[in-house]
Formats: C-alpha cells, structure tokens, sequence
C-alpha cells in the first residue's frame, strides 16, 4: 500500500512538471485600476528629462508596492519611432551552455557564457505599430530569438541596459563538470560580441517573449507619445529604471522609481524574484509529510511543485531543496532508528555512491536549461511511479514471497514498538 501511494505522488509531480513546464500555475501579473494605483503609491510630482535633440519624458509617479502600473508619457521629434527600456538596479545571475552545431564549421563549440549582471527586471517596450511583428515571434515558441526582434522592430540601436554587464565564458566539457570545474575562462570578449552574447543570456534569464518585449508605446503624429507599463508582482525591490528613446543619439537621461516589498513577502537575490514565503512553508509541511510517510525527504516531490507555482529558476530550487531536505530527514532518520527500521551498513554504502552523485549533481545542473531539466526529470518521476506502481499489482506480490516476509517483519516490528511504547 505505501507503495501504491508513494508510486501515485510521485506520478501526480511527473504529470504536474511535464505538462505545465510554462508555468500555469505561477502567480499572473496584478491587475491595477486607476483607483489602487492611486492607493498603492505615493503622489509624487512627474520628473520630466530632455535630451539635446528634444525628447522628453516623464514619469506619473516615482514609487510602487509590489508591482503595478507605471505611466510614461513624453514627445520625441515628429516621425521618429520611440521606445521605452525598462530595467531593475538589482542584478542577477544568467547562464547559457551553448552546445549548438555551429553552421559554419559543423562543429560543437561546448563554451558555457555566464554573468552575473543581468538586470533582475527587463522590458523593452516597442511602438504598437510592431504589435504583429511580436505576435509574429511569438508563435515560434522556444526558438523565439531576443536579436531578430531587435532587428525586426527597429529597436536594436536603444537596446543597452543587459549588454553593459560582464560576461564570463568557458571553454567546458563533461569530464570538466565532474572534476567540480566550468573548464578554462575563454580571453574577454569585445563590447559588439559581449552585446550579442548578452540578448541569449536575456532569453535564458526571462525565457518568455512577453517578458522582455511588449508593443504598448502609443505615438502621436506630433511626435507625442504615452506607453503604460505594467511591474508585475514578485518582483525585484528597489530602483528602477526608464529611459524613452527614439535611436541610440536621441534618448532621455534615466527615471527612477521604487518598487518596495513589505513581510511576509521577501526578496530572493539570487533567484531574482519575491513571494510571500508563508505558502512554500505550508506547501513543505504537506510534502514532508507524505515524503518522510514514504522514506524520502520529500525533495522529489517539492522540486517540480516549486517550479511549477513559482518563477524560480530550476538551479535555485535544485540548490535549496537540498538543505532543506537535512530537517526533514534528521528528524526521520531519528523516528526509525527507534523502531530499529534502519540498515546502517547498506546506509552507509549507498550514502558513499550519493556523496559523488552530489558532487556531480550541480554542475550538470547549470549546464542544463530550464526545459532540458523538467523534461529529463519528469521522465524519471514517470518511470518511478510506473516501476512502483508495477510493484504492488497482486501478481507482483505473489511471485515475491521474500518481499512478503519483509514486509510482515516490518509490520511485526512496527506492532512491537507500539506495544513496547504504551507499556
């Protein structure tokens, strides 16, 4: 029976992590009226910027709480197509394996691009006019590409804020990912290549379209023009920034707003986003207790529901499942040694295989994309929950008298224990 159960959450997780790898469950942007963003933020006189060549801008007002929407409003010259860009003071990490066929050479390159000055935030707000050309790109699904919307919008030339981050790269490979290396740090790359690198690290850190590019910059004939933005909530705290351009000469001085968070909701730095950290809590206890119920921390089950419900990236949550994992089975560890339910020498065997499997584990895990990983670990959950949900079929079980034995003794031991502890 407990395998019937533990074969059943773990198919539920598989079915959850594969099926909605877009994250249908994630928390959807806040919608905002007139009246609550008055409630939401502080009145604040606009703050206009003028460029020598005459674009203005300004701002109708400088600070939100958790998410809402911002107005921009300004004029550039007459003719010219304006955008806006949009991003976070705070930075975090984005990576990229690129193990792509290179089509000149045919030939694999295995270089791993990592910075850790991606802004938190990006969004490049395009004339409305290009509203098709969007809807165009975004059909192509995951092979949506960050440089061919630039070209094909015109917004290539104000496109600045992620490529002025550093950019490390790696000349990797398998054997240097066991040893605990990224391989050899490649010569630094010019501003053309590290800007060029730095619209594929965007598409790895936002993965979605929508995210990073939005046709909502409205343009009068006089050269006026009005784009709404909308911070989503969960975001990164702090400043921000806006800057309205109409080419890479003509373009306003920065803005600066304030996105201010308050507890329970909290700020995770190096996953780049915020949530109220009371439902992963609650979401924990539920899974620890079907986990350890079932001789596992829960980590199985708590990785894919992480990742589904929230924006957090797959390293992350990988990463922090771990330790948490030690609470959950300290306490379990502790609970069967008392009913004597533990082998300490197979433990102790198999724990040694899992100290190199952890050591590993997580530099395959950043050299790995988001999809990659759902898709390689949702095919594990589904064959576990097969292989377990074999396991407990009558023919199984009749071939199998030793599991039988094992399974009465363990019952017998149980019964044993319980007695012993009411007496």
């Amino acid at each position: 029976m407990k395998r019937y159960w533990l074969s059943l959450v773990i198919a539920l997780s598989a079915t959850v992590f594969m099926l909605y790898q877009d994250g249908a469950f994630a928390a959807k942007p806040k919608e905002v009226n007139a009246q609550n963003i008055a409630a939401e933020s502080k009145p604040a006189e606009s703050k206009a910027e003028e460029s020598t060549d005459g674009i203005t801008a300004q701002l109708d007002k400088t600070s939100l709480n958790n998410g809402g929407k911002i107005v921009i409003t300004g004029k550039a010259p007459a003719g010219k197509p304006v955008y806006i860009e949009v991003w976070a003071d705070q930075k975090v990490r984005s990576s990229r394996f690129d193990a792509d066929v290179d089509p000149e050479t045919g030939q694999r390159p295995y270089i791993f691009y990592l910075t850790e000055e991606m802004p938190a935030y990006y969004k490049l707000a395009v004339p409305k006019d290009f509203k098709e050309v969007l809807e165009a790109e975004k059909k192509e699904g995951r092979k949506w590409s960050v440089s061919k919307v630039l070209r094909n919008t015109g917004a290539a030339a104000v496109y600045s804020a992620p490529a002025k981050g550093k950019i490390d790269r790696y000349q990797t490979s398998l054997i240097a990912s066991v040893i605990g290396s990224r391989g050899e740090m490649l010569p630094k790359m010019d501003a053309g290549e590290n800007k060029r690198r730095s619209m594929q690290l965007v598409k790895a850190r936002f993965r979605d379209l929508p995210k990073v590019f939005s046709a909502d910059v409205d343009i009068s004939p006089d050269g006026s023009f009005k784009a709404e933005i909308n911070i989503r909530e969960g975001l990164a705290p702090g400043q921000y920034n806006v800057v309205a351009a109409a080419d890479k000469d003509i373009k306003t001085k920065p803005l600066a707003f304030t996105n201010n968070i308050s507890f329970p909701t909290m700020y995770l730095s190096n996953a780049g986003t915020s949530l109220n950290i009371f439902w992963p809590a609650l979401l924990t206890m539920a899974v620890t207790t079907f986990g350890v119920l079932m001789g596992a921390g829960g980590g199985f089950i708590l990785n894919p529901l992480l990742l589904s419900i929230w924006p957090l990236p797959h390293t992350v949550v990988a990463g922090t499942v771990m330790p948490t994992v030690l609470f959950s089975q300290g306490s379990g560890i502790y609970n069967y040694s008392r009913i004597k339910f533990i082998s300490w020498k197979l433990g102790a065997t198999i724990g040694l295989a899992m100290v190199a499997g952890g050591f590993i584990g997580p530099k395959l895990t950043e050299l790995v994309s988001l999809d990659q990983y759902k898709f390689v670990f949702g095919w594990i959950l589904i064959v576990l929950a097969a292989l377990m949900a074999w396991q407990t079929t009558p023919g199984y079980l009749a071939k199998n008298k030793k599991e039988q034995a094992i399974l009465k003794e363990f019952q017998k031991r149980a019964k044993e224990a319980a007695e012993a502890k009411k007496a």
